[in-house]
């Protein structure tokens, strides 16, 4: 399956749709049948997964273990935050209000491909991100990709 890659900087609308990139919706699988699931991501994003991956995802949270209060808490928020979305003609996804106030974003949507998902962000809530990570980029590389 090829992941999602790149970035894009796309507006949203008054009624909260943001345009998916084309090539991010090339990488779709028809499995996914243009649908997705919305959630909360983590630094105040937003995930969106492809209902392929998503499906896979459910199948590996109920192998979870529900008496760790840990695996609880974590379940309650992916899962009370999640909605289902759909691609409509203009290749746009409509964010549902409480994820569009959670993230931030504010008329411009910066849209990240990460392998099985996608990333939205408020723009300037992405560059801080990037700002106060405390290592440079060669230096996590170093880190993360050792084996």
């Amino acid at each position: 399956m090829p992941g999602f890659k790149g970035q894009a900087e796309n507006s949203v609308d008054s009624k909260g749709r943001v345009t998916v990139p084309s090539k991010m919706r090339k990488a779709l699988n028809p499995e996914a049948e243009k649908s997705f699931t919305i959630t909360r991501g983590f630094e105040e994003c937003v995930h969106l997964y492809p209902m392929d991956r998503w499906r896979e995802m459910e199948e590996e949270f109920a192998q979870l273990n529900p008496f760790n209060r840990e695996t609880r808490h974590f379940m309650r928020t992916v899962l009370r935050w999640a909605d289902e979305v759909s691609l409509d003609g203009q290749g746009r996804i409509k964010m549902p209000p409480r994820l569009v106030e959670f993230s931030g974003i504010d008329g411009t949507a910066f849209v990240i491909g990460s392998l099985d998902h996608i990333e939205i962000w408020d723009p300037d809530t992405f560059d801080d991100y990037l700002n106060e990570q405390p290592a440079d980029y060669e230096t996590v590389a170093e880190r993360v990709m050792t084996v």
